[in-house]
């Protein structure tokens, strides 16, 4: 994914972890602002030290972390948030739906009981919620089902879709659907593909696959597959 490909600001830190008893790769995001680098989604217990050499290869320290934006509150996404809060004074961002989980309030939906460290929440995430970035503004779009209060991130100015699990692109489709074994609600999250479908997008990150080519007219497709 290049600067040109992605437009300024935007950069993938694909990751390959131990998570869940195997090896996986994932793809947190860090978007740059006036104030400092956000970082979509924290990665799961054992990531912080990828995300600091990715930090670092862009001239950043992971101290320069001001925000950090949670999708959603699996254990991929959230596991490592409480090691990374240890070096990073940032704050905390996820829907307000997702919040519970992360502070404690509530079990993880899909844990097996030997859930994360839980953490505060400073800010709960509302769609339509705009955040001021050197790619644009990077808009909070829900979209439920994969988890009760999933959110996406679009950057219009770049048609670019930070998707989350609303999205993958590491089957054998270059872009699909979310998976429904991992999907409790999956007619909403058939919906939430189909809000995503009615934006203007050309490139779609998605935390389990990276960056893809694709945009509005695959999530047409793809929206369509899933309400067959």
């Amino acid at each position: 994914m290049t600067a040109d490909e992605r437009g300024a600001g935007v950069h993938v830190l694909p990751l390959t972890v131990e998570y869940g008893g195997r090896e996986i790769t994932i793809t947190p995001t860090l978007v740059e602002t006036e104030r400092g680098p956000i970082l979509i989604d924290a990665g799961p217990e054992g990531a912080r030290e990828g995300i600091r050499t990715h930090l670092r290869s862009l001239g950043y320290e992971l101290e320069d972390i001001w925000l950090v934006l949670l999708t959603h509150h699996d254990g991929d996404h959230a596991g490592g948030l409480a090691a990374l809060l240890e070096r990073v004074d940032a704050v905390v961002a996820t829907h307000r739906e997702e919040a519970p989980y992360l502070t404690g309030d509530r079990e993880p939906i899909k844990g097996d009981g030997d859930r994360y460290p839980p953490v505060d929440v400073d800010i709960e995430l509302a769609d339509g919620v705009r955040f001021p970035t050197l790619a644009g503004p990077m808009e909070v779009v829900a979209t439920p089902g994969h988890a009760p209060g999933h959110v996406s991130l679009y950057l219009p100015e770049g048609n670019l879709l930070i998707a989350g699990d609303a999205l993958v692109a590491d089957g054998d489709e270059p872009l699909a659907g979310p998976k429904p074994h991992f999907t409790p609600d999956m007619e909403r999250a058939t919906d939430s593909v189909g809000r995503l479908a009615d934006r203007e997008i050309d490139h779609v990150v998605c935390f389990h696959g990276g960056y893809v080519e694709r945009g509005t007219e695959r999530l047409r497709e793809i929206h369509e597959k899933l309400q067959a």
